[in-house]
């Protein structure tokens, strides 16, 4: 005879526990507590075997009927509902540990050693308020590029500057995932393109500031694996902060290592005037062992192909995105505004650094003053950048080397 509720509810627990059936392996476990659990017993593979339906009155007799039914059409089709039960349960906790959510988290936790408290509070402010609470519960294979850029217009209505930030630190969520295969593509790539364009977009390179983050790009460089010219030249690059075409056209002619000394000619530089770059320890030290490798040649870095053309433009930021670093995070002449904004907060007159950038000074009168006059202070101030990127670059407490004025 088939169970009934008011059968169910009438049952008084006993000293051990007894058992009500109801057909086709369904039961009620009636424990001496009073819990009642709904049971069905089943044979698979010829051994004999129970899954759990629920607890009565949360799981109903009509409820445990119709898992009952989903059970016993997995036996028909030769699956074992114990063995399937348990797979599922394995594929959600798999997508709970592989939400976006749970895997920015985890790439927040692997990068914010190496950032200031402040900066580290804006990254994961940026997802808590723009991400968790539209895409953070999705597994991250799961999301696409049109979610995507439903979340960053949607952002961009507001703020464009703030959508481009999001999706830069979306972007490195994706990338982190897809070195432990845990997805497929960086739906964020070249969306930047969809924001509302601004004038100074045209002008803006993607560049790391952040002190404890310098530090990390300088290791990285360090342990950058692709061409010897290629790494010295990435060495250079936050040391000299030249334009990336003056760097890859540079020639050993132009360069004094006694001096300590680099002239470009007036035809290499952007405002067509010949610009001087002191060269701090350092940065001589790499020039030197260069040397034995290029010096034989015109070229400090010349092509991979052929020592009759320099290094490739494209080289450098390869290089980066073979490092790690997106196009949007890092790019070869971020190195002049990585060098540009930490000067200034060093505490170094902006009038020394600027000449250092090559900048033209708006008056006319004062340029050829300015090349001479600033020399001693520029000299000065190279070597301690020098100093200084040493030491965010061995990961130790730097001290602001340049809060007296140049």
């Amino acid at each position: 005879m088939s169970l009934t509720h008011a059968a169910i509810k009438a049952a008084k627990p006993r000293q051990k526990p007894y058992r009500m059936f109801d057909g086709k392996g369904l039961y009620l476990e009636v424990a001496p507590s009073g819990g009642r659990w709904w049971r069905f017993k089943y044979r698979y593979g010829g051994k004999e075997r129970r899954l759990s339906l629920g607890v009565f009155p949360d799981t109903s007799l009509s409820d445990a009927r119709e898992l009952l039914a989903e059970a016993r059409k997995l036996l028909g089709n030769g699956i074992d509902p114990s063995v399937e039960r348990k797979q599922a349960k394995l594929a959600l906790n798999e997508s709970t540990a592989n939400t976006f959510e749970a895997i920015a988290q985890e790439w927040f936790d692997s990068r914010k050693g190496a950032w200031s408290p402040s900066h580290s509070e804006k990254v994961i402010g940026r997802l808590k308020n723009h991400v968790y609470r539209t895409l953070g519960k999705r597994g991250i294979r799961t999301i696409t590029g049109p979610e995507v850029v439903a979340l960053a217009k949607g952002i961009a209505a507001k703020s464009p500057d703030t959508a481009r930030r999001v999706l830069q630190v979306m972007g490195q969520v994706f990338r982190y995932a897809m070195r432990s295969h845990r997805a497929d593509h960086d739906p964020t790539h070249k969306l930047f393109e969809i924001l509302p364009a601004r004038d100074s977009d045209r002008r803006h390179f993607a560049a790391i500031t952040e002190p404890q983050a310098v530090g990390a790009l300088l290791r990285a460089i360090d342990g950058f694996e692709g061409q010897y010219v290629t790494r010295c030249a990435l060495k250079l690059a936050p040391l000299l902060f030249v334009r990336p075409g003056e760097l890859r056209h540079a020639e050993w002619t132009e360069i004094d290592l006694e001096a300590a000394e680099w002239r470009i000619p007036a035809a290499k530089m952007k405002m067509r005037r010949e610009h001087r770059v002191p060269l701090s320890k350092p940065a001589i030290a790499i020039l030197r062992e260069l040397q034995a490798v290029t010096g034989r040649g015109r070229y400090v870095f010349p092509s991979l192909r052929t020592t009759a053309k320099p290094m490739s433009e494209n080289t450098l930021n390869a290089a980066l995105r073979r490092m790690g670093y997106a196009q949007s995070e890092m790019c070869a002449h971020g190195f002049r505004s990585l060098a540009s904004t930490n000067l200034h907060e060093l505490g170094y007159a902006s009038h020394v650094i600027e000449a250092q950038l090559a900048h033209v000074d708006s008056n006319e009168v004062r340029k050829a003053y300015n090349q001479a006059e600033h020399w001693p202070e520029r000299k000065q101030m190279m070597q301690k950048w020098a100093v200084y990127l040493e030491g965010l670059r061995s990961g130790a407490k730097v001290t602001p080397i340049g809060k007296r004025r140049a």
